[in-house]
């Protein structure tokens, strides 16, 4: 899904619509959907103590706002809305949330509610 040939702009846009998918499963409560969306080591870390589509309805993420800015890395990438940030990595069937529920603190990395190791 990624590759060299596609805009930054599609990048962009494929991030964004991953990050709003999964916030809008959590908010549906269907929790399969919004575990599908998660990399691997973030499922592993989720589902430490319960299964994934059960785990991720307790980590009370927000309902998807709207889009203030994606930006795109590399392979990874960055969306930013009016409630959350959410981090994705590139995997070869395409965007996966890395870290959801995420807050900045002064001059230290964000404080996640979802992540992986």
């Amino acid at each position: 899904m990624l590759s060299g040939c596609a805009t930054v702009g599609s990048q962009e846009d494929a991030a964004a619509g991953k990050a709003t998918s999964l916030l809008a499963a959590v908010g549906a409560g269907d929790g399969e959907a919004a575990c599908a969306l998660l990399a691997p080591d973030t499922i592993t870390t989720v589902a430490e103590d319960e299964p994934c589509p059960e785990a991720i309805l307790d980590k009370r993420l927000p309902r998807p706002g709207a889009v203030v800015e994606t930006s795109v890395y590399g392979q990874w990438a960055q969306v930013k809305l009016t409630d959350d940030t959410i981090f994705l990595a590139a995997f070869p069937e395409g965007w996966r949330v890395v870290a959801a529920g995420c807050t900045p603190r002064a001059s230290r990395p964000y404080d996640c509610t979802v992540e992986g190791d």
